[in-house]
């Protein structure tokens, strides 16, 4: 057991243990305890020594196992009594994981901190089904959005990232898609084509492809869930399986 209270604040990847770094590896080979997530692959808890104490306080939608308040006592607690806390979190824990309140909470009680980035799924995600979030000639930037706020409300930005032409990557939205195609419907892109994935990079991976005015009932009546990314913008024309469906359209022609 570490003597030395320290925090590292890990992020975990997509969900697939491959894509976890190396640094976050060889963090989760020093831990002393390690406090993790709903949407971290048990997988990667058997990088840490075995008798590292395993805590699970995971967070999914409406289903809160801690509180955040505790959490964040937990980390400065843990840190005092065994030494080396991990907290693990599904995804970069900075892009919607929190990471920076832990951080913040951590070192008010002057902790030795230090924060290993992952890598986002809104990155990987679409990119593990061979989808670019930005394409030369057809946009010119991406938006990382939330779909629920932290008063459950649908997030204002959707409807401004539904005016421009940027790829609009929208996390914790699945209960909420009806809502958001119609923003994107208001402004006119009724046809933009949308990709919207489950389990991303995991073995239990589901996807499937639709436009802006399809897309929820399709998503509705394959029985999709969280977690899921939903992906809106010209760049999903490139998936594999439409640009097989356009060629083939060009070529009967």
């Amino acid at each position: 057991m570490n003597n030395t209270a320290k925090i590292s604040i890990v992020g975990a990847g997509p969900g697939d243990p491959d894509l976890l770094t190396i640094k976050a590896y060889k963090a989760l080979q020093t831990a002393d305890v390690i406090l993790y997530d709903a949407l971290v692959n048990p997988e990667i808890l058997k990088y840490a020594p075995e008798d590292a104490l395993r805590i699970y306080v995971g967070k999914r939608a409406n289903n809160h196992r801690y509180p955040q308040e505790d959490i964040n006592m937990m980390l400065v607690q843990y840190a005092y009594s065994h030494g080396h806390v991990v907290r693990l979190k599904g995804g970069d824990p900075f892009v919607f994981g929190r990471g920076h309140e832990e951080l913040a909470f951590a070192e008010a009680f002057v902790i030795d901190t230090q924060i290993i980035p992952g890598i986002s799924s809104c990155i990987a995600v679409p990119e593990l089904q061979k989808v670019p979030l930005t394409r030369r000639g057809i946009n010119e930037s991406f938006w990382v959005l939330t779909g629920t706020t932290k008063a459950g409300t649908l997030s204002k930005d959707i409807a401004v990232a539904a005016q421009s032409s940027a790829t609009a990557v929208i996390l914790m939205g699945m209960r909420k898609i009806r809502k958001i195609t119609a923003l994107f419907s208001k402004e006119g892109k009724g046809e933009t084509p949308v990709l919207v994935i489950q389990n991303g990079s995991r073995g239990n991976e589901k996807s499937v492809l639709g436009t802006v005015d399809t897309i929820a009932a399709k998503v509705e009546t394959l029985g999709f869930s969280t977690p899921g990314i939903i992906v809106i913008g010209d760049v999903v024309s490139l998936h594999p399986e439409l640009n097989r469906i356009v060629q083939e359209s060009t070529v009967k022609k």
